[in-house]
């Protein structure tokens, strides 16, 4: 029923093409604020977003499947640079919509004041689990962003998830900004999975000030939360790494940790020992 409401709340949006949506709020740098949010409450968020909020369609579609394959040097120097929280920072992935079979390579720098840069290259989706082909790219803005990244690159971490994207309308002070909501969210390290199902990330994407969205949500109780699909995910499925930065969020809603990692278990989610192979194909947007 959830997921029908969520469905019947996006549908009483005005869509908006993929073209008008990177035109109006591409974003390419902006401050983004991460929320973890119940399914059962979006319903009611999403009916409260100001009026002009529309939803990105694609072909009568309005949730669209994404994957993402992570890369990190063998000393895990991405990984590492989130864990102990250094001032720049930077992620290394491809992004692959699955049912157009577009695919992008990707690398995203966080700079100061919680800045992010994203970087992106035209790929294709048969590489999309090597960085090999694209090695030079991702060097060259490593290299300009004076970023240092020794080593080769290797896959990971494998994430999924349905995404809806909206657009807030401008207002008087503020411009455009971007919301994504992300459910049905899968993390995949060699042989074992983590799966939320009942949770969603919500992300804001703006400028600079805080979206309308932001402040919906900070009215309801909602506050942001450190949460990054890549190195959450990894702490959540690899217990021998620091996960300081993200602790909080493990033992509020991540499960099925043993006892061992010293991180707690929750209600929401559940580890299985098996090797997903995504073979549907899936749809994304920006």
């Amino acid at each position: 029923m959830t997921t029908l409401a969520i469905a019947a709340a996006l549908g009483e949006m005005a869509p908006i093409d993929l073209a008008e949506l990177i035109e109006c709020a591409a974003l390419q740098t902006r401050v983004d604020r991460k929320y973890v949010v119940p399914l059962t409450a979006l319903p009611s968020l999403l009916s409260q977003l100001p009026v002009g909020t529309r939803v990105l369609d694609i072909d009568a579609e309005r949730s669209f499947r994404y994957e993402s394959v992570y890369f990190d040097t063998p000393w895990l120097a991405s990984y590492h640079c989130a864990a102990y929280r250094r001032r720049r920072r930077f992620k290394v992935r491809t992004r692959t919509y699955l049912d157009s079979d577009d695919c992008w390579l990707e690398v995203k720098i966080n700079g100061a004041r919680d800045s992010i840069t994203k970087h992106r290259l035209p790929y294709r989706s048969q590489d999309r689990s090597t960085v090999a082909p694209g090695r030079e790219f991702v060097d060259e803005v490593l290299s300009r962003e004076a970023i240092p990244a020794d080593g080769d690159f290797a896959p990971t971490l494998v994430t999924s998830y349905r995404r809806s994207t909206l657009l807030l309308p401008a207002t008087t002070n503020r411009s455009f900004s971007r919301v994504t909501i992300d459910t049905e969210l899968r993390w995949q390290c060699g042989s074992a999975s983590l799966t939320l199902p009942q949770l969603a990330v919500v992300e804001t994407k703006s400028s600079a000030a805080a979206a309308a969205a932001d402040r919906l949500l900070w009215r309801g109780g909602i506050r942001p939360m450190r949460i990054s699909k890549y190195a959450t995910g990894l702490a959540a499925l690899r217990p021998d790494l620091p996960d300081g930065p993200w602790r909080r969020t493990l033992r509020r809603h991540f499960c099925g940790i043993s006892a061992s990692s010293g991180r707690p278990s929750g209600p929401a989610t559940h580890l299985t020992p098996s090797v997903v192979h995504h073979i549907e194909q899936e749809a994304s947007c920006v």
